[in-house]
């Protein structure tokens, strides 16, 4: 079974303009904001659509990856991408076989996760997350499912100078294409839209990602 998009994550150089803006648009409710984030120099706002996540994370200190991707995209942007997988250890053994590093582990009771090096993967930083039990969601704060909003992340675009590669590469290591996307651009922009299953509406640009909308019929 492929992998299973649960969380997308923005960053962005003033965290309450961003985050502030993501909830008015899309009638958000109340974020989490994690504390964790500060072993990464980061602050950060986590929202709940359904049982799937919007995260928009600022440097809160110099030399962050979040604040040096900021200065090279010169603004807002797309930062990463986060899959539920069934087998972890499998789906690192292939990230592995690859040849991909990994910039991040941890294991802990209810998570256990790794993050795959963006140069290697691609398009953006990758996270392989394990929650236990499966309908869990550590990231999404004590009680995330009681401020849920009516939505869910269905899918993301990563816009990279070689698409097809690229795809090829996170399939294989996902076990599929699970949701994402792909969208040729020199310039290696990254995650640069995100569709969310709702009712339809026109699309909105936020931090530097592009939002659109589908309902459960169009998917």
């Amino acid at each position: 079974m492929s992998a299973r998009l649960r969380q997308a994550v923005l960053a962005a150089r003033d965290l309450d303009s961003v985050a502030g803006r993501l909830r008015e648009e899309l009638e958000l409710g109340e974020p989490f904001a994690d504390p964790g984030v500060g072993y990464f120099g980061l602050r950060n706002a986590v929202f709940a659509l359904g049982d799937t996540f919007l995260e928009v994370v600022s440097p809160m200190q110099p030399d962050t990856a979040a604040g040096r991707l900021l200065e090279r995209r010169g603004g807002d942007c797309g930062y990463m991408v986060m899959f539920q997988v069934d087998s972890l250890p499998e789906a690192r053994e292939r990230a592995g076989a690859l040849g991909v590093r990994e910039v991040f582990e941890v294991a802990l009771d209810d998570m256990a996760e790794v993050h795959l090096h963006p140069a290697d993967m691609r398009g953006a930083i990758v996270s392989l997350s394990s929650p236990q039990p499966p309908d869990s969601w550590r990231w999404g704060g004590p009680g995330w499912d009681s401020r849920a909003a009516p939505l869910r992340v269905a899918g993301a675009t990563v816009a990279a100078a070689d698409p097809q590669s690229v795809a090829a590469r996170w399939s294989t290591v996902l076990g599929g294409p699970a949701g994402v996307a792909f969208a040729p651009d020199d310039s290696e922009r990254g995650l640069v839209e995100v569709t969310l299953e709702g009712p339809s509406r026109n699309p909105i640009l936020v931090g530097g990602v592009r939002f659109v909308f589908k309902s459960q019929e169009e998917q």
